[in-house]
């Protein structure tokens, strides 16, 4: 990896970071901010794994392509994510800038092309494209390093899965024993298995590395191409790989610094709210799959000034009302006031009240658990009060019509309507 760094040199890679998507069907969490802009894991947002693994392997040049409601992730990338300017280094917030006409990004593709001028401008070597809406470790040096070795102008990372969970739910990437792509499938009902491993199938994650005129030349084709999608995987790609090697990189042969090789790799698309609550619940575990206490593959975000969490009511004649936290992630800023947390991902600020319980729960900033609440199975978003004795989680037919429910039970309160005094 240190050869690869210094043999082409970070400054001919451009990352651009594709964190415009609506977000809908993680609603009502996105009612109010961007999908990459929801928090996640207690103190972190979703952007924070894709920008962490970009920065850790050594690529200091991001643009972070953003559209729908984009204040908070905009806030957020402008107080955290601050780089050396005089060395070079930077990560740019790039709202859609309606360069090629007065319109929306029409597809992945499109948004790389209605930019296509800051490829033109930074005239780098490679441009890696990524999603800002996964959670995962990845040392991206070694997918271009990958890239650089087989002679690809185009590369996709994959996660191979099995056939019955890829079904229907991903884009399938088709290819043959030497890894070169043959085709592309938009979430197949039967999706193609590797070869040598019939119970398999390779899922696109999304990310692509490309070499930077090949890029730039199929963005131009595609957009005068009045059936396309403008789409990576549906048109792009395509396009490409049945005259140009196109390859695909194995993500579970990925290893970053301070990680088992026996650690099997983790990645989540957190695209729906069920989905959302089992990668956060997944952090609970006393060996958690994604880890983030790794200090040699650190995940960044903003800082928050906040004070220390803590748990008071303790001693003779207050038994009962010891505030405790089990099997949880408590950031900094909670105070758990003779109240139970179990299971659960709190987020700074919040206050649990003597008697309440929060259970299998992910709690936003800034909320109050009032006294003798019962919390199960909820998403409660920032600023939400509830009130003391409340039940939420046991009834919910009852809960759905106060909230949104999930098929699965899961109940999402959504932050109270209010203006704009604070950052989401």
């Amino acid at each position: 990896m240190d050869t690869f760094r210094s043999s082409i040199g970070y400054p001919n890679v451009l990352a651009m970071v594709l964190a415009g998507g609506e977000g809908s069907r993680l609603y009502p969490l996105t009612k109010e901010r961007a999908k990459p802009a929801v928090p996640f894991g207690g103190k972190y947002r979703i952007i924070d794994f894709a920008l962490s693994n970009l920065i850790n392997s050594g690529i200091f040049k991001i643009k972070v392509l953003t559209q729908f409601k984009s204040n908070s992730l905009i806030k957020h990338l402008s107080t955290g994510w601050n780089l050396n300017g005089m060395l070079g280094q930077y990560i740019d917030p790039v709202p859609a800038q309606m360069m090629t006409g007065k319109r929306w990004y029409e597809g992945t593709a499109d948004a790389i092309f209605q930019n296509i001028n800051l490829i033109e401008d930074e005239n780098p070597d490679y441009v890696a494209i990524f999603g800002g809406d996964h959670i995962y470790n990845m040392d991206v040096a070694q997918m271009l390093l990958f890239h650089r070795s087989t002679g690809a102008v185009a590369t996709i990372s994959v996660i191979p899965k099995p056939l019955e969970e890829a079904a229907g739910k991903y884009g399938i990437v088709e290819v043959d024993s030497n890894r070169r792509v043959i085709g592309f499938q938009e979430k197949p009902k039967n999706p193609t298995s590797i070869p040598g491993r019939p119970d398999m199938a390779l899922v696109s994650m999304g990310n692509y590395v490309f070499n930077k005129n090949i890029l730039i030349r199929e963005l131009y084709n595609d957009s005068s191409n009045k059936k396309s999608s403008h789409d990576f995987g549906r048109d792009i790609i395509p396009a490409v790989f049945p005259n140009y090697p196109v390859y695909v990189y194995d993500f579970s042969e990925n290893r970053v610094p301070g990680e088992s090789p026996m650690q099997k790799k983790y990645w989540e698309d957190v695209g729906t709210i069920d989905a959302y609550h089992k990668a956060n619940m997944s952090l609970r575990d006393v060996i958690p799959e994604m880890n983030l206490y790794n200090e040699s593959w650190p995940i960044r975000t903003a800082p928050r000034q906040t004070a220390p969490a803590k748990f008071v009511f303790s001693g003779e004649g207050r038994e009962k009302r010891i505030g405790v936290a089990l099997d949880s992630i408590i950031p900094g800023g909670c105070i758990i006031s003779g109240g139970k947390v179990i299971r659960s991902v709190l987020s700074r600020g919040v206050r649990v009240h003597s008697f309440a319980t929060v259970e299998d729960s992910i709690i936003f900033s800034d909320v109050e658990i009032g006294s003798k609440a019962k919390i199960k199975r909820a998403i409660i978003d920032k600023y939400v009060r509830i009130d003391p004795g409340d039940k939420i989680g046991f009834d919910l037919e009852k809960d759905r019509e106060r909230f949104f429910v999930t098929d699965s039970g899961v109940v999402v309160i959504s932050r109270p309507s209010r203006e704009y005094t604070h950052n989401q």
